[in-house]
């Protein structure tokens, strides 16, 4: 899941980042509006967690720009303007949801995951193949009915895997998606996390390697 964390106070934005990123999303983090929109242009987010008065472009703008896309990002008002009239015009401007500082963390991730399950591009709530079986949602997963103890890191790259299949996915789209836009694109962090993964998925490998390709895990009809 790749959220974008638009807020103007930088201590703030580091701990929703940190925080966020420890419940397996990547995170990228814009302090103002201008390098916001730069980010949207660049990369397709699934939900943004956006302030309203900020620099730059103001929120609201900010907002009206997000719902206006064709393939647009859930966005999630987090703010200190907390009246029912505050909450209105924020929800009339597009905003899916809205929560007013200060707020609970938990609360945060249950309405930022459950606005990414209501994104119309989103996929099926549990991801099937090869015997493995992954809910989102509920952070489960399992192969052949035995229970995958995997880490943050290892649930999101299996969970990129799963909804990428058949494709492949490079080094450098797991770093996208797993990670994030602050990751060293000459680590080989991909790699160490795969053949972890691949220990804990036992045999057969499900996960499939080409060189100068990159990963995927096939449909069934495709295993060799």
């Amino acid at each position: 899941m790749r959220i974008l964390v638009v807020e103007d106070a930088r201590s703030l934005a580091d701990v929703l980042a940190e925080g966020l990123r420890d419940q397996g999303m990547a995170v990228d983090v814009a302090h103002d509006g201008l390098s916001a929109t730069v980010k949207l242009d660049l990369t397709p987010y699934d939900v943004v967690v956006l302030d309203r008065d900020l620099p730059g472009v103001h929120g609201d703008t900010l907002c009206q720009m997000i719902t206006e896309r064709d393939d647009r990002a859930m966005v999630l008002m987090l703010t200190a303007a907390d009246s029912p009239g505050d909450r209105v015009s924020g929800l009339t401007l597009g905003a899916d949801d809205y929560l007013a500082k200060p707020f609970h963390f938990p609360e945060l991730v249950l309405r930022i995951r459950a606005l990414a399950r209501r994104r119309p591009s989103a996929r099926a709530r549990t991801l099937r193949a090869g015997g493995i079986e992954l809910d989102p949602i509920r952070r489960t997963a399992t192969r052949d009915g035995r229970q995958l103890e995997l880490s943050v890191k290892e649930f999101a790259l299996l969970e990129a895997l799963l909804r990428a299949s058949p494709a492949f996915l490079s080094t450098e789209d797991l770093l996208e998606q797993v990670w994030d836009e602050n990751a060293d694109p000459f680590t080989n962090t991909v790699t160490v996390t795969i053949g972890r993964l691949r220990r804990k998925l036992g045999n057969p490998s499900i996960i499939t390697t080409t060189p100068g390709v990159g990963y995927c895990i096939p449909h069934p009809a495709e295993e060799a």
